[in-house]
């Protein structure tokens, strides 16, 4: 009984009945008005033709326009009136132009010397050319004075990362789209609460709905009474709401300004395989040390200046002033930005630009691969002109119908030549773009729409550092404990089961 009472009174039952109730209420308001009064079906449908004209107008991704064009032409009365409610990219007017006040701040809070991209011009044009794309789009510039390490599995990264906080002397920022109540987050919190004691400024984000199953409604409340600043992204209401749709999956953690992580860890007990959901949890993260930290400790920043409406001073949290130690040079790294605010897809041209100026080989670890036909079309013009295109995605999924699209993107791809791999022992959360032994990108991206065009996310672009061959090495090594897809399995699968992949990728940029 107690249980069934406290159901009721939780905050995931409430918030999904105060959906539940609203929808119900939309809908037979819609019904009742055009069965009663045929002049609102009229109207209602003039609506939807008026919505598919603005999708068709928008620019968008066009496997995001036609995955909305097909539901509301087939439920007229009610899909324009849906498509307002839930399809837009859920940033207000008034929440867009705060963000892009704080934005237009931060080519100035980066400014640098140009030695770094004139050494890289001296280089090569092209990797110059890679980056002066992601300064211009992003804002965060290149910088040569910093060491990066690559780091997997997750528990590997969670080791290496206690180190470094328990160093902390001034501050701790951490921004997370996943906190959860457990072993990796209570060694994490002693260290936080014993820092806090000690005046050290900390500084906690996460995100509410990647949150929402895995800590208690008010929890930031919690953190600030043990002296924890804590800020939460875009709570969830019981409302109706289309800012549902973006969500903050980035994953930072910054420690006195010259030590850095991100990637695909986020605190909770699965990323670093103290229990199993999905098998053998395959993830992986980079840790910068140096100036190239400053870049990530912006963005930690300007989100925090967005969520508490506040105006800090940037200046006292530069590297230079905790730091008596001397940067190490180890190549070039770019830690880089990606918003929905904006119109563009900053991730995605990452990306697109590495595979379409590889030489050699592409080699990637993803979660998820939900390719559109700009990407797709890329990897197999690349193989097709001879590079070594490997892609490595989980055997076992976390979400059966993510991982139907991704199986129905494998015929295509096998046909071009690109080897396709599943990691047998498990899942695969690792987001790696390794290319021709010069660059790679270690982020918090995945290849599908929510995160290259719908979230806030970050990522490291690398050239000629060490962990560019730490990463290829990781994937070679993940390799050996893959099943290889092959062409003629893909073509031995089931006509239904196409079928059904068939209707789950037409909606895949809606899941």
């Amino acid at each position: 009984m107690q249980k069934l009472i406290g159901l009721f009174y939780n905050r995931v039952f409430l918030v999904l009945v105060a959906f539940l109730f609203q929808i119900l209420i939309l809908g037979v308001i819609v019904w009742k008005f055009s069965n009663y009064f045929v002049v609102f079906d009229v109207i209602f449908t003039i609506l939807s033709v008026l919505v598919v004209l603005y999708i068709v107008n928008k620019r968008s991704n066009p496997v995001y326009k036609i995955a909305w064009i097909i539901p509301i032409l087939t439920f007229p009365v009610f899909g324009g009136l849906f498509y307002i409610l839930f399809g837009g990219m859920g940033i207000s007017k008034k929440s867009k132009i705060r963000t892009n006040e704080i934005i237009r701040k931060i080519p100035d809070l980066l400014s640098q010397g140009k030695n770094g991209i004139i050494n890289l011009y001296n280089d090569s044009i092209v990797a110059a050319n890679q980056s002066k794309y992601i300064e211009k789009y992003s804002f965060f510039p290149i910088y040569s004075n910093t060491s990066s390490e690559y780091l997997t599995p997750g528990e590997k990264m969670f080791d290496h990362m206690l180190k470094e906080l328990k160093k902390a002397e001034h501050y701790i920022f951490l921004e997370f789209f996943i906190v959860e109540e457990g072993k990796m987050w209570s060694n994490i919190l002693d260290i936080l609460k014993e820092k806090v004691a000690h005046g050290v400024d900390v500084r906690v984000i996460y995100d509410d709905v990647g949150c929402l199953f895995k800590l208690p409604h008010g929890y930031d409340k919690s953190l600030e009474a043990m002296g924890i600043k804590c800020c939460i992204f875009n709570p969830i209401r019981p409302l109706l709401s289309i800012s549902l749709n973006n969500r903050d999956h980035r994953k930072i953690v910054i420690v006195d300004g010259h030590t850095a992580y991100t990637g695909g860890v986020n605190i909770a007990d699965e990323y670093i395989n103290e229990f199993e959901r999905f098998g053998h949890w395959k993830d992986s993260g980079i840790v910068l040390k140096g100036e190239a930290v400053w870049s990530l400790t912006v963005m930690f920043l300007t989100m925090w200046n967005y969520l508490r409406k506040t105006d800090i001073d940037y200046d006292k949290f530069k590297p230079f002033i905790n730091c008596n130690e001397k940067f190490v040079a180890d190549g070039y790294v770019q830690p880089f930005n990606d918003s929905p605010v904006d119109e563009e897809s900053v991730s995605e041209a990452v990306y697109m630009n590495l595979i379409n100026q590889a030489e050699s080989y592409v080699y990637v670890e993803t979660p998820y691969l939900i390719a559109d036909n700009n990407m797709m079309s890329a990897l197999k013009m690349a193989s097709k002109r001879g590079v070594d295109i490997k892609i490595v995605t989980s055997y076992i999924p976390d979400k059966w119908y993510v991982h139907e699209v991704t199986r129905s993107n494998y015929e295509e791809l096998c046909e071009a030549g690109v080897s396709i791999y599943e990691y047998l022992p498990g899942f695969i959360h690792a987001k790696t773009f390794v290319v021709d032994d010069k660059y790679a990108v270690v982020g918090t991206i995945n290849l599908d729409y929510r995160s290259l065009y719908l979230h806030f996310e970050c990522g490291v672009w690398m050239y000629k550092t060490k962990s560019v061959l730490e990463v290829k090495e990781d994937v070679l090594e993940t390799i050996i404990k893959c099943k290889s897809i092959t062409l003629e399995e893909c073509k031995r699968v089931k006509w239904y089961i196409k079928i059904g992949r068939t209707v789950l990728k037409v909606f895949s940029p809606l899941m």
